[in-house]
């Protein structure tokens, strides 16, 4: 496709002080949000699932070849068989497959072998990253800056769940290869992440040291 410059279809740019304010909300909103690993069983319409996606699918990626795919899972009969799985190679990295510092580095997290969460939030979220392209005739075709269009994309999803008034979990079983079998991902797709999504259940707790943030000045140089 050639390039065709067209004019800026929409514009939002704001007058400074309303930025200000507008930036300063979302960063309070911001705060609010939480990894959360109890979901309630109540449902939540596929609808607004669709919405979340669609807002992930308009990240930038490099080259615009948008080099992901999102599979969203309903059914519990599937959720058991990921959790199932997942559970599986959680317990291998449990018991020698992760070094002592990296298991050191988890215990204020309190993470474990269970993930309850997999079956009990009502949707799960799995991102796939799309290594390669192919052509019509079935070659492959480069993609470009994949994993960092793919993050783009997850920073997209993760931030219209919590607008959505949702919450989720950010979960990377070790290998994750069984994914691609259990969704009907081909090839040529890499599984990044599982995301339960749902509303909190109300008994639900975070830990402690999931609230402790860098401060703005461990984070940003300006000059």
């Amino acid at each position: 496709m050639p390039y065709e410059p067209i004019k800026l279809p929409d514009r939002v740019q704001l007058p400074e002080d309303e930025a200000i304010q507008q930036s300063k909300i979302f960063f309070e909103y911001m705060c609010k949000r939480h990894s959360v690993r109890d979901f309630s069983s109540n449902p939540i319409p596929k609808k607004i699932i669709e919405n979340i996606v669609a807002a992930a699918g308009r990240a930038p990626s490099g080259a615009n070849q948008q080099p992901w795919h999102f599979v969203a899972i309903k059914d519990l009969g599937m959720k058991k068989r990921i959790r199932e799985a997942a559970e599986k190679e959680e317990q291998n990295f449990y018991t020698g497959g992760a070094s002592d510092e990296w298991i050191s580095a988890l215990e204020p997290i309190g993470t474990g072998i269970s993930k309850p969460h997999l079956t009990d939030a009502p949707w799960l979220i799995v991102v796939f990253a799309e290594r390669y392209g192919k052509k019509t005739d079935g070659s492959r075709r480069k993609n470009y800056y994949v994993p960092e269009s793919v993050g783009i994309a997850m920073g997209f999803l993760i931030a219209a769940i919590h607008n959505a008034g949702l919450v989720c979990l950010e979960h990377t079983p070790n290998p994750m290869k069984f994914l691609n079998d259990l969704c009907g991902r081909p090839e040529n797709e890499k599984p990044i992440m599982i995301l339960p999504v749902g509303n909190p259940s109300e008994d639900a707790n975070i830990p402690k040291a999931a609230k402790l943030k860098k401060p703005l000045n461990e984070i940003l140089t300006v000059f």
